[in-house]
């Protein structure tokens, strides 16, 4: 049964080519769209073939009718399985690339499956999935294929929602995405912020001469320097993350501060989560928007589904 008092409400826009792994993704975004109670869209780009020939027979005056039948081979999934929010399917043309944003503007999640590139099951990514986490309008959530996936079930028996962050980077929609998936599924927010320890002092660069060698910090006083680092760490993050608890005080908190590697310790963290959330922040010289180093090792690792949330756009925030 549809209801269909949702149907005004921004959609989950979900792109198909009747691929197992675009499969993979509109059963989670039909999942995602009905835990939220928003609609969702089927959005499958035409092939070239499909839309020159619709072309030819356009520049003989005649309306192409010609009949799209991944179109037509997902509705019929989709209403077997059934649905109980409103479900919308287009047939768009142009490059996937393009269409598939434009589709999705004012959407509220945007959900692609992945592929090996090359064959090798160890990498996540397609070339497709890789520029839409890069161009995406909204939050673009990459569902990983079977052979990486974990548990895809939508609410609490999927896991805790991992959130990578960094105090100055992260834009506050990632953070406020990753509480909000971390309400409507009833599970933990485990946010996770890692940085680097400095090198112990005299190991960076070797002394010219014995007689200008730095003798290194006593252990004691490496060690205490360390954990002052780690308790300023952990302090940025508690500022950081106040307001969002505020907002969301249902969700429970796990804080996590560790030295060590960010993207691997989300990916590690993936084998047993239900969502990992990293922000798209970096801007190139001409200003349009970049992944960072971890939001790229982690699309490219990790064993659940991945949100890559761009930044609110200016103003957008009252």
């Amino acid at each position: 049964m549809t209801d269909t008092s949702t149907a005004h409400e921004p959609p989950v826009v979900v792109g198909v080519d009747g691929s197992e792994h675009s499969l993979r993704a509109l059963e989670w975004a039909l999942s995602a769209a009905e835990g939220l109670g928003v609609p969702l869209v089927v959005a499958h780009v035409r092939s070239d073939a499909l839309q020159l020939g619709a072309a030819r027979i356009a520049s003989l005056g005649t309306a192409p009718e010609l009949p799209d039948t991944v179109a037509r081979a997902v509705r019929t999934v989709v209403e077997e399985r059934g649905h109980r929010v409103p479900v919308r399917y287009d047939s768009l043309d142009g490059s996937v690339t393009d269409a598939l944003p434009a589709a999705a503007r004012g959407a509220r999640l945007l959900v692609t499956g992945s592929r090996g590139h090359g064959g090798f099951a160890s990498l996540l990514l397609g070339s497709t999935s890789r520029t839409l986490a890069m161009t995406a309008p909204c939050p673009l959530v990459v569902v990983p294929h079977e052979a990486r996936a974990a548990a895809l079930t939508d609410g609490a028996e999927a896991g805790r929602v991992l959130l990578g962050l960094h105090a100055e980077e992260t834009p506050d929609g990632a953070v406020g995405f990753a509480f909000e998936a971390a309400h409507h599924r009833g599970v933990p927010l485990e946010a996770v912020t890692a940085f680097r320890l400095p090198l112990p002092r005299g190991a960076v660069l070797p002394a010219p001469s014995p007689a200008l060698q730095v003798p290194p910090l006593p252990v004691a006083d490496e060690v205490a320097e360390a954990e002052g680092l780690v308790r300023e760490v952990e302090r940025e993050q508690e500022e950081r993350l106040r307001p969002f608890a505020a907002r969301w005080p249902g969700v429970e908190v796990v804080p996590v501060v560790v030295p060590g590697d960010a993207a691997g310790r989300l990916v590690d963290g993936s084998r047993d989560a239900g969502l990992v959330v990293v922000g798209r922040h970096h801007r190139h010289r001409f200003g349009s928007l970049l992944l960072g180093s971890v939001a790229h090792a982690v699309l490219h690792h990790a064993h659940c589904p991945v949100a890559v949330v761009p930044p609110e756009p200016a103003g957008a925030r009252a």
